[in-house]
């Protein structure tokens, strides 16, 4: 029997291959966002999402938020005829963030910079110095009490606090936004005026965001979860189309705290640079989110470089920019949206159904199943488990499903 030191140390060698394995992945990211960043045009429409870019719209409901103390919430679903009460203002800003989060400089100013459960912000300018959107945003009452540790955008100066809780009504629930709708101000003849560059909120402003999809809408978008692999939207009529590639796969999950408000297999966010996943039940934390390869170059997204619980997405073509801010996945189609109890319901797939779901395909089977149920430790300040950077190497493919009566209004 040999001694311990003529063994191989198969610990290490598995440790300096992981290494070089994100060493090389790096490298490749490098390259693309590189040659990517050089031909970028954010607003961009390169062919194969030019349809998803330039939609026609219908409305589908408008929100109004009376920026006050005490002041009222409303939404309509008949152009503003009729308002109803959904919630009240807590905390009014007049201020605005010149220190936005990156991605928030990919879309215009005036409208939606972000949906998610626990926040909507919207752009009024751009900040040059920092390479950034100036932004002011809305907040539910969860955010009052910021957990430690906090590893998402916040700035409670340039917030309006409401008294809705996360993951309901305009912050996930039946009464999303889009990113890209616009916002506008009302005047005392309830005109409407849409916000642009330079704005600044003041107290007493009246809100309203328009609330609209594109008119020709999809069923799902199917991700194929290796390097190379397709990007495919799928429309009510059976047409089929390649919108990207994915240029590195998920593996693993990691602590995005805003999970803690949606289910598992629901949209927790989406804005120009990503689109975050849940793989946590309600109340507990887990997920991964889908980013472009230029955003995942930028400083905020070190991290997402070399670890496992991004998936890093780009064109069909190597020679089309980095599809920051462009349709489907990151502007107009996709915002969280949880309707409780929608897939319990025996009639789910028979009824007009307001919710986006993502299941998955696991290696070596060839049917969708739910979306994995994977929770982490909140505690930001512990390492994860070293499990969880490896959760998803088994799946094969995610499918996003679109809200079953607007593929029904399109058939």
């Amino acid at each position: 029997m040999g001694s311990c030191r003529d063994r191989p140390d198969s610990r290490g060698g598995d440790v300096l291959l992981r290494i070089a394995k994100l060493l090389l992945i790096a490298i490749i990211l490098a390259v693309f966002s590189s040659a990517a960043l050089a031909a970028a045009n954010w607003s961009g429409t390169f062919e194969a999402v030019k349809e998803e870019n330039n939609p026609e719209f219908t409305e589908i409901y408008r929100i109004r938020v009376h920026n006050v103390a005490a002041g009222a919430i409303e939404v309509s679903g008949d152009k503003g005829s009729v308002w109803t009460k959904i919630g009240s203002v807590l905390y009014p800003t007049s201020m605005v963030s010149n220190n936005g989060y990156t991605a928030s400089k990919w879309i215009d100013e005036g409208d939606i910079a972000a949906v998610a459960v626990n926040a909507i912000h919207v752009k009024t300018d751009f900040n040059f110095a920092d390479n950034k959107g100036v932004i002011f945003s809305l907040l539910p009452i969860d955010q009052k009490q910021v957990p430690e540790y906090y590893n998402s955008y916040l700035s409670p100066d340039s917030s309006i606090y409401t008294d809705i809780k996360a993951g309901t009504s305009i912050f996930g629930g039946e009464y999303s936004p889009f990113v890209g709708n616009q916002v506008s101000t009302v005047d005392a003849q309830g005109n409407l005026s849409p916000i642009g560059l330079g704005f600044a909120p003041t107290e007493g402003d009246t809100f309203v965001i328009i609330v609209e999809r594109p008119v020709n809408y999809p069923v799902k978008v199917v991700l194929e979860n290796r390097f190379g692999g397709l990007i495919t939207l799928t429309y009510a009529d059976g047409t089929e189309k390649i919108i990207g590639t994915v240029l590195r796969p998920v593996v693993g999950v990691g602590r995005f705290l805003g999970t803690k408000y949606c289910e598992t297999g629901r949209i927790r966010a989406n804005h120009p640079g990503v689109l975050d996943l849940s793989t946590s039940p309600y109340g507990e934390i887990g997920g991964f989110q889908i980013i472009p390869a230029a955003h995942g170059m930028s400083e905020e997204m070190l991290t997402a470089r070399v670890l496992t619980q991004w998936m890093v997405v780009g064109p069909f073509s190597a020679t089309d920019p980095s599809p920051e801010g462009v349709a489907p996945l990151f502007k107009y189609f996709i915002h969280p949206r949880y309707v409780p109890a929608d897939v319990s319901d025996p009639d789910w797939d028979k009824k007009a159904l307001e919710r986006f779901l993502v299941d998955v395909k696991f290696k070596d089977e060839d049917v969708w199943s739910p979306m994995p149920i994977i929770a982490l430790d909140p505690d930001l300040r512990k390492p994860l488990p070293y499990w969880a950077n490896k959760a998803l190497q088994k799946v094969t493919h995610f499918r996003i499903l679109f809200p079953v009566f607007l593929a029904e209004e399109n058939k």
